[in-house]
C-alpha cells in the first residue's frame, strides 16, 4: 500500500503542487481498480513530466543509432562489427551503451540472427549471409535516463518465408499498440498480439516479455504477450514499457546457450523474428517514444 498524503500536502511526484490538485483523483481512480482485484502500477513507476522529457532525449540517441546500423549492415559483416559500429556511435552521440556489463553481458548490443531468438551476443565469427534475418537490440543511457528498442534487418535475398514472419511480427506490435490506452489492461495488448501471431501460423515466446523502463534498465511491469484481455495490469498515464512480441515460425519452445548463458535459441531451430518499441501511457492513449 502506498504512503497516504493530505490533500494539502506537496504531491508525491515531486510537481510542487498540492497533492489535491495534482495525482489525488489519479490515485484515487488506482484505488478502485485495487479493490477489485487488479494489479496497478507503483507510483514509482509513474513518469513525471520532466523525467519524459529526459527519456526522449535518451531515445533520440538510441533510434540515431538504429537508422545507422541500419545504413551499414549488409553481407559480409560480422556482429562484431556491429558492435563495435553501435559502440562507438553511441558514445558519439553522447550516450552510453546500457548493455555492457549488465548482470555480465559482454557486449553493447544484442545481435540475435536466424534461430536467435534474443540476446544474442556479437561475435567476430559470425558474419552475415545473404538470406539471413537479424534483430538489432540497442539501448541506450543518456544523463541517467534508458532507451530501449529494435528493429528486424534483411540481409541480401531473402525468402518469402521469413520475410512473412519478419513482416507478421511488425504487424503484430502495430496490432497490440493500438490497444494501448489509459485505464486499460496489459493483457488486452498481450492477447492482441498472441492472437494475430497464431492466426498468422506462428507461436510466441512465453519465457520472455517486455518490461517498464526509462529509470532503470528494466523496470515493472513485465509484459507478456501470451496474456488475456482485462487481465495483468492496469495501464496508468505516465508509465513507459516496451512492446517487444518475439515471434517464432514453429514452436514457441526456446533454450539458452550452456556455452554463454545469454543466448536465446528456438527448440526446432526454425526462425524467430522480433520488433520492440518504447510506448508512454498518455491521458488520450499512447505515444511511441522509441522505434
Amino acid at each position: 500500500m502506498e504512503k497516504k498524503i493530505g490533500k494539502n500536502d506537496p504531491c508525491w511526484c515531486g510537481s510542487g503542487k498540492k497533492y489535491k490538485f495534482c495525482h489525488c483523483s489519479f490515485d484515487e481512480k488506482i484505488e478502485e481498480f485495487r479493490r477489485k482485484g487488479h494489479k496497478v502500477p507503483p507510483r514509482k513507476i509513474i513518469k513525471t513530466p520532466e523525467q519524459i522529457a529526459g527519456i526522449k532525449e535518451s531515445c533520440k540517441i538510441n533510434i540515431a543509432v538504429l537508422d545507422y546500423v541500419g545504413e551499414r549492415i549488409k553481407e559480409g559483416i560480422s556482429t562484431e562489427e556491429i558492435n563495435r559500429i553501435v559502440h562507438e556511435k553511441t558514445l558519439q552521440l553522447g550516450g552510453i551503451p546500457a548493455p555492457l556489463n549488465y548482470n555480465g553481458f559482454p557486449k553493447s548490443v544484442c545481435t540475435s540472427v536466424n534461430s536467435q531468438v534474443c540476446h544474442g551476443i556479437p561475435s567476430e565469427e559470425v558474419i552475415l549471409k545473404d538470406g539471413d534475418i537479424i534483430n538489432v537490440d540497442v539501448s541506450t543511457i543518456y544523463n541517467g535516463y534508458f532507451s530501449d528498442s529494435s528493429r528486424m534487418y534483411l540481409v541480401g535475398e531473402v525468402s518469402e518465408e521469413k520475410k512473412k514472419l519478419v513482416q507478421v511480427t511488425k504487424e503484430s506490435l502495430e496490432i497490440g499498440l493500438q490497444q494501448v490506452k489509459p485505464w486499460g489492461f496489459l493483457g488486452d495488448m498481450g492477447q492482441a498480439i498472441h492472437d494475430y501471431a497464431r492466426k498468422n501460423g506462428y507461436s510466441v515466446v512465453r519465457e520472455i516479455g517486455g518490461h517498464g523502463v526509462g529509470l532503470e534498465f528494466h523496470e515493472e511491469p513485465w509484459v507478456s504477450y501470451v496474456s488475456k484481455k482485462g487481465r495483468e495490469m492496469v495501464m496508468a498515464p505516465g508509465m513507459i514499457f516496451t512492446i517487444e512480441p518475439m515471434v517464432n515460425m514453429g514452436t514457441n519452445e526456446i533454450f539458452i546457450d550452456d556455452e554463454d548463458d545469454w543466448t536465446v535459441y528456438t527448440a526446432d531451430g526454425e526462425p524467430s523474428a522480433q520488433w520492440e518499441i518504447m510506448v508512454l501511457v498518455t491521458e488520450e492513449g499512447y505515444e511511441v517514444l522509441c522505434y
